[in-house]
């Protein structure tokens, strides 16, 4: 993987599972945190020129941008509106991720053509195409879904380099950052990994120049702040300078939902109530791995783990089957 820019990196994460057709809350987060990977793609390749606080974007950078859509797509947009191109790395994030929603269109298609044609990224149906609703109405919602090998290497790299002693690269802190800003640090590390992480992103604060820069910066604004302070009873796990709960502990919304799957049995047993869940799943295009088995088995779909639950719904016929849950880290 060593051939992908950190914004395909990102993207990859950012992308997975997200619906494909639609721009809902969490997709908007997301696109607006992989505009900001994109100006920090840039700095990484020395496509500024720093001089104290300030970044200068090199005119040989804006010019090859055109070979690069994605990019082209994002500097086009702050350089056409401001003559100045001159600001510090804080300016140059808040303004990629406040682009209007028109822009961070063209950034999604951009970057995720420049996916598909590394076989990087697909469109499959919505995993909410299995419940049973969506299902017996003949609904059909598309996700993007990333490619399984691809997003295990980009997210274990990233998981070791952060919780194991040694060198952490620019491309690990800036990737760090992406996380923490989009909501995606419990999607893989749990509540306890967190304060090691906190502890580490400081130490990372104290030592290292790109992260002293970037780590104070956030690109939050309207409905995410109205519900980080919604869920300010949880912020209590991490608190450091530059690892706050909040930022680690801010839901990806829409981004896994509760599924239920109806079985073709009442009350069957374990081993039949797998076998329609898998069948229903892989029958919408779905990658099935049971990772454990029993009365409450634990599948990996695609990239997400879930737990089975065995659950009812009551009207004038009961419905048996199993409710599909994202598995939480703990």
């Amino acid at each position: 993987m060593t051939n992908l820019k950190l914004g395909q990196s990102f993207s990859i994460i950012a992308l997975n599972a997200q619906r494909s057709l639609e721009m809902t809350t969490a997709k908007k987060v997301a696109l607006r945190c992989m505009a900001a990977a994109v100006i920090l793609e840039i700095y990484l390749d020395g496509g500024f020129t720093q001089t104290g606080k300030q970044f200068v974007l090199n005119k040989a950078m804006l010019e090859q941008s055109q070979t690069i859509p994605y990019r082209e797509v994002i500097l086009t947009s702050i350089v056409r509106k401001n003559a100045q191109t001159t600001g510090e790395l804080s300016w140059w994030l808040k303004k990629a991720a406040r682009l209007p929603e028109r822009k961070l269109r063209q950034l999604e298609h951009a970057i995720s053509d420049s996916l598909k044609e590394m076989n990087l990224l697909e469109e499959i149906s919505h995993i909410l195409g299995c419940d049973l609703y969506f299902h017996s109405a003949g609904v059909d919602i598309k996700e993007y879904r990333s490619d399984i090998q691809a997003y295990s290497t980009i997210t274990e790299s990233a998981r070791a380099e952060l919780l194991e002693e040694g060198l952490v690269t620019d491309e690990t802190i800036c990737l760090v950052w992406l996380l923490r800003e989009s909501g995606c640090m419990l999607d893989f590390f749990s509540r306890s990994e967190l304060v090691g992480i906190s502890a580490g992103m400081y130490k990372l604060y104290q030592n290292e120049p790109l992260a002293k820069v970037l780590f104070p910066i956030r690109i939050h604004s309207g409905i995410e702040l109205i519900l980080k302070k919604l869920l300010r009873m949880k912020t209590g796990v991490v608190r450091t300078q530059v690892g706050s709960g909040m930022n680690f502990l801010f839901p990806m919304l829409e981004r896994s939902q509760a599924i239920f799957i109806d079985t073709e049995q009442m009350l069957p047993n374990a081993v039949k109530r797998l076998h329609d869940v898998r069948g229903r799943l892989e029958s919408k295009g779905h990658t099935v791995t049971v990772l454990h088995k029993g009365q409450i088995p634990t599948l990996k779909v695609d990239n997400i783990v879930y737990e089975a639950i065995p659950h009812a719904i009551y009207g004038r016929v009961p419905i048996h089957g199993v409710r599909l849950i994202p598995k939480p880290l703990f």
